[in-house]
């Protein structure tokens, strides 16, 4: 099978279950995006970090597939007219969404309280952490972009939200960890 189809030499390309959109389309925009978290993800697990740390980032990065699935599925092809899936698409459960949060509140138990907005930086891995935070958030804002024009399942938003959190605090954990200074923001005062 060739990888290049020539397909998309005109400006569109194929939403899961064979409608054709604009390159430029929301729906393209979002889980491009999300793709383009996965990869940063992947450069994250790619660092000097325990081997837990590492297997939590291969699952989140597997749910990043399947909430890329889910955005690229046309919501007009994805049910049969009988309601049962038609392109057995998997989902995002409740699970998914209170492992990020255990382990968020694992690590936070570990930190020193947050008094003021940190800056991003410190070491290596801990700005590769801050990059993939504010690419998730750009995702967010793009699929919560996408569910304003066509709904579909909202536990994507959550994850994304709360995968953004995860990212933060796993900055500040891999700081702790990495022996780097955390560098609190304080306004300057003219």
């Amino acid at each position: 099978m060739k990888i290049y189809t020539k397909t998309g030499d005109k400006g569109t390309t194929s939403l899961f279950g064979g409608t054709r959109v604009p390159k430029h389309h929301i729906r393209i925009e979002s889980y491009g995006t999300v793709d383009e978290l996965n990869s940063h993800i992947g450069l994250l697990r790619d660092q000097d970090t325990d081997k837990e740390t590492k297997e939590f980032l291969m699952e989140i990065q597997d749910r990043l597939f399947t909430i890329g699935s889910i955005l690229a599925t046309d919501p007009e092809k994805e049910k049969l007219k009988n309601g049962k899936d038609r392109l057995n698409i998997p989902r995002i459960s409740a699970e998914d969404i209170e492992k990020l949060e255990k382990a968020m509140d694992q690590m936070n138990e570990e930190l020193p309280a947050m008094t003021h907005f940190v800056l991003p930086g410190g070491h290596q891995s801990v700005s590769f952490c801050h990059i993939a935070r504010c690419v998730c958030r750009r995702a967010e804002r793009l699929s919560s972009a996408l569910y304003d024009i066509e709904k579909y399942d909202d536990s994507v938003l959550i994850y994304l939200n709360r995968l953004s959190d995860y990212l933060f605090v796993l900055a500040r954990k891999l700081t702790k960890q990495l022996n780097a200074e955390e560098v609190q923001w304080i306004p300057k005062k003219s």
